[in-house]
């Protein structure tokens, strides 16, 4: 096991959780949520970030139930690379009413096997570019375009797990990608890797002229203090530019911190979105055409 390895806490009861301190929408959404199973049934790869953590099919359905969300996707993390078997018996288990799925593959994956994850119910596909973040901009752009291509034939969207700077060495190229496509994390853009205000405006401004889309999650991941004022800013420059093609994540279960609140994290959105039709359309109507849930 790697000696970088972040040790995840418990995951907190739903019994504690905040509720939500708004009215939530009928066919609300949850877009960011993981699943992992016992080590036993389910490897880990060779050297994950991040040891196990709780984040079973039953703590997920207390979770979305006590939020109010009657909807999710289920990301494939990390800790399983391009082995989507969890997440997989994840949608079996919920059922394509409720969940959508979110796979990494290999390159060598072919059509029939992109065809047989869409129909188990995945509707994207997770370009991890942090693992490439060495690679040249003009490879990791070609290696966007490979995917968006791979996925086109199904109406699949594209979902970036990026770091903000390699987001930034993109932003000229986001236009020419011919799918829809969702950036996690508000952008990832962080302080501390030497990005500015003036970079995400740009980035907003070429998700908004292509096929983008932003996700408001891990809040806690650019925050790194847990000061979530200073992203008020940001969340509404999101929103105003985007209200059609803005969704909404828990990126539960808050890896690795278990005992973040996903309530309270809901919860930001009344603050970032105070208008409840708009708050509706990213919780509810948004989603259901990115993952192309069924009325």
């Amino acid at each position: 096991m790697a000696d970088h390895i972040i040790t995840s806490t418990p995951m907190r009861d739903a019994a504690g959780l905040t509720k939500p301190a708004f009215a939530m929408p009928a066919r609300a959404c949850d877009t960011h949520v993981h699943v992992f199973g016992p080590e036993a049934r389910y490897p880990r790869v060779s050297q994950p970030h991040y040891t196990l953590p709780d984040g079973g099919p039953a703590l997920l359905d207390a979770m979305t139930r006590a939020m109010g969300l009657t909807r999710f996707a289920i990301v494939q993390p990390s800790y399983y690379g391009t082995d989507n078997r969890c997440m997989l018996d994840g949608l079996d288990h919920f059922g394509t009413d409720r969940a959508r799925g979110v796979a990494m593959v290999e390159d060598e994956l072919d059509a029939e096997g992109l065809a047989a994850l869409h129909a188990r119910g995945v509707r994207a596909l997770r370009l991890d570019l942090f693992l490439r973040a060495a690679w040249p901009t003009a490879d990791i752009a070609a290696f966007v375009k490979r995917n968006a291509a791979r996925v086109r034939p199904l109406g699949w969207h594209l979902q970036f797990y990026t770091p903000g700077r390699i987001v930034r060495e993109l932003i000229p190229m986001l236009g020419e990608i011919e799918v829809d496509f969702c950036i996690d994390h508000m952008g990832y853009m962080l302080e501390s890797d030497g990005l500015t205000r003036t970079d995400f405006d740009r980035l907003i401004a070429a998700v908004a002229a292509g096929r983008g889309w932003m996700k408001l999650s891990g809040p806690y991941r650019i925050a790194k203090d847990r000061q979530y004022g200073r992203l008020l800013p940001y969340a509404r420059a999101i929103v105003e530019a985007l209200p059609e093609r803005t969704v909404w994540g828990s990126d539960w279960p808050h890896i690795p911190d278990g005992n973040l609140d996903t309530g309270s994290l809901l919860n930001l959105l009344a603050e970032w979105v105070p208008d409840a039709a708009r708050r509706d359309r990213i919780l509810a109507d948004n989603p259901a055409r990115l993952y192309r849930f069924e009325a």
